[in-house]
């Protein structure tokens, strides 16, 4: 029987070990960030098919979505500890472009980009 003891004490260990990583896993998890919203014309029509960029700051990584038939758009999965830039374009418009700080508690983010205004040659 005491034989046992030491091989049972590791199997709760190991069985410890792995709830723990696995509640932490799921903390970072529910940690990330989504941004989402719409990319619309100066009236507040949507506009679909524009391309929306978000710009890493940190890293300067680019991921690009392509907005839905009304316009909008998401991104998921972000790190919280990193400052995006997110801005869309359609044709010859282009929107401001809009900073999501990593001061900024929110894990859900909607911003709206208002293509309104025109590109600038390069």
């Amino acid at each position: 029987m005491s034989g046992r003891l030491p091989l049972t004490l590791l199997a709760i260990l190991a069985v410890a070990l792995v709830v723990s990583a696995g509640a932490q896993n799921k903390k970072a998890e529910t940690q990330l960030r989504t941004v989402h919203g719409s990319a619309v014309d100066k009236d507040d029509n949507p506009v679909p098919s524009s391309v929306i960029y978000l710009l890493n700051v940190r890293t300067q990584s680019v991921t690009t979505r392509i907005a839905d038939d009304s316009g909008t758009y998401r991104f998921s999965g972000l790190d919280p500890n990193a400052d995006y830039e997110v801005h869309a374009e359609h044709d010859d418009l282009t929107s401001t472009t809009r900073t999501i700080s990593s001061f900024d508690s929110r894990r859900d983010i909607e911003v709206i980009l208002k293509l309104s205004h025109k590109k600038t040659a390069h």
